[in-house]
């Protein structure tokens, strides 16, 4: 999956769980912060699970994404 897919999907995962999650950022940190995500955990995944291809992008993406709001927020209130 091309990097500006993953970038796209970041965007929005960061969106949806800025509402999900309630957030203490704004909106355009908790999508720029799923955009790192949906990056490093599409190409990772992507490098481990090389065989599956597009899905492992997709889903590393989505995983990605959520797993650096989540250590995001978990980190911020500290």
């Amino acid at each position: 999956m091309p990097i500006l897919g993953l970038l796209i999907i970041g965007a929005l995962v960061g969106f949806a769980a800025h509402r999900m999650m309630y957030l203490q950022t704004s909106t355009v940190t908790a999508i720029c912060l799923g955009m790192v995500g949906a990056v490093l955990g599409g190409l990772l995944l992507r490098l481990v699970l090389a065989v599956l291809g597009v899905l492992a992008g997709v889903f590393g993406a989505f995983l990605g994404a959520l797993a650096v709001i989540w250590l995001w927020q978990r980190y911020q209130m500290r």
